[in-house]
């Protein structure tokens, strides 16, 4: 390519390239979306149609990025998790997360009628992206432990509170008031002793959130017997305990 005499502007551009031999992850996460999902009629305390949406945008971003070797999503947010020698984009942090998130946006747009098949999105949902770094396998699963964690912290009160609201006749306020100051065993006992709900039997997917897995996996071939290849499994794992990186050891094994 021929240069010019405006080539130099490029001197400009910062070096943004993240340390080598350290866990990259790019965290998507909705911009307004309280409001998001009330005006267009999410189902409260939650939409497994629009968790689904969000699993299947997150889906198509590793289906690109075949160095994401984990996702981790709950409500309106998903994190990928890039193996620690990845080289994709000279591991540049703004190149990651910009083509993460508007692949990721651009994706629960265009699967958005598969999920919500009367509807037509009011305006375009925004999603922001960042880079964050994680030196050690125990960072990053310490990162990841603390998303679930977050998880189960805000379903349960957003179980409780809508329970009080839909089946208790109370106003938001009303119910804000009433958990105010409460902890887990109280919302616990919310549940339990006025709407029978035990929280434990909540589905997982809402408890724990959605893990996606890049793991090899046995197909049957055409000529007879199986061989591995490598497949994005969909789980609601606890991930905060060993038992799930017993099972994927390869995950913080370098290849």
């Amino acid at each position: 390519m021929a240069k010019s005499k405006f080539e130099y502007v490029r001197l400009f551009e910062s070096d943004d390239r993240c340390l080598p031999n350290a866990w990259i992850v790019v965290r998507v996460d909705g911009k307004g979306f309280h409001r998001f999902s009330t005006e267009h009629g999410y189902e409260k305390p939650n939409d497994v149609r629009a968790l689904s949406l969000m699993t299947k945008a997150a889906t198509s971003v590793m289906e690109e990025f075949k160095d994401i070797c984990l996702a981790y999503g709950q409500s309106d947010e998903y994190s990928f998790v890039f193996r620690k020698e990845t080289q994709v984009y000279s591991r540049r942090s703004a190149k990651l997360s910009t083509n993460v998130c508007s692949l990721f946006t651009s994706a629960f747009v265009y699967y958005w009628s598969e999920y919500f098949p009367t509807s037509r999105p009011l305006y375009p949902p925004v999603f922001d992206g960042r880079t964050v770094l994680y030196p050690s396998n125990q960072n990053i699963r310490d990162y990841l432990s603390w998303r679930q964690a977050d998880c189960h912290i805000n379903n349960l009160y957003n179980t409780t509170f809508w329970a009080l609201i839909l089946k208790a006749g109370l106003t938001p306020s009303e119910a804000e008031q009433k958990l105010k100051g409460t902890l887990s065993s109280d919302k616990n006992e919310i549940l339990f002793s006025q709407f029978a709900i035990n929280y434990n039997n909540e589905p997982a997917m809402l408890r724990k959130g959605t893990v996606l897995v890049r793991r090899r996996v046995p197909v049957a071939i055409a000529s007879g017997g199986t061989r591995e290849v490598s497949q994005i499994v969909q789980e609601y794992s606890d991930i905060i305990g060993d038992e799930f990186w017993n099972e994927n050891s390869h995950l913080l094994t370098l290849t």
